[in-house]
């Protein structure tokens, strides 16, 4: 499995990117959707939501168990991906395009201070064990 090196990672499984207006894009690890499995239903954040680091915001379902997906850190939703709606396993198919939400942080040293793909590496081959 690889993670993308220009992404920060939680410890529970989200990806966060930063985009260039200072926004981030959070979605669901390779590891977590793996996890899962298949995909059938996922509920996202609505924009204007405020929301606190470690907060849970959003739900993904498979066919295996429901998980709730946390904000990495504390600020606004700016954005839910609709496609998700109707389209739940682009997530499996591809875990690092299929967003979930974008918000903008109240502060992006809370972005910086994430764990970057080999920290995220460590933590999931920690939890294997």
């Amino acid at each position: 499995m690889s993670n993308p090196t220009d992404l920060k990672y939680t410890a529970s499984h989200e990806w966060v990117k930063t985009e260039a207006d200072g926004s981030i894009t959070i979605g669901i690890t390779e590891h977590a959707q793996e996890l899962l499995g298949d995909m059938v239903f996922v509920e996202a954040p609505a924009a204007g939501r405020k929301l606190n680091a470690g907060e849970e915001c959003a739900v993904v379902e498979s066919v295996k168990a429901a998980a709730d997906v946390y904000a990495p850190v504390t600020g606004e939703v700016i954005a839910g991906n609709p496609d998700l709606e109707n389209s739940p396993e682009n997530i499996n198919s591809d875990p690092y395009g299929a967003w979930l939400f974008k918000m903008k942080p109240d502060n992006a040293a809370d972005v910086a201070a994430l764990m970057d793909a080999t920290a995220y590496q460590a933590h999931v081959d920690s939890e294997a064990h």
